[in-house]
């Protein structure tokens, strides 16, 4: 049986995957964050409305949150 990269717990240890992991957090959080304002931006011009931007950007926050959340309890188990 091969374990895969994830899997291998000599290679959780190994600072610079640690350093990988955690690095891809300061970009996944504003990046989802700017994802879901520019996408509802878009769709309040077309749609002519006000409000779809903030909830746009509500769920940018939350999907950055959930991947947070994900990465760092796959990394304490």
């Amino acid at each position: 049986m091969s374990s895969t990269p994830d899997q291998d717990p000599d290679n959780k240890k190994n600072p610079w995957v640690q350093f990988g992991r955690y690095s891809q957090l300061a970009f996944m959080l504003p990046a989802g964050t700017v994802a879901g304002w520019l996408l509802g931006s878009v769709l309040d011009r077309w749609l002519h409305t006000s409000w779809i931007s903030v909830v746009g950007l509500l769920l940018g926050i939350a999907g950055g949150m959930i991947e947070l959340i994900y990465t760092v309890s796959r990394d304490t188990k």
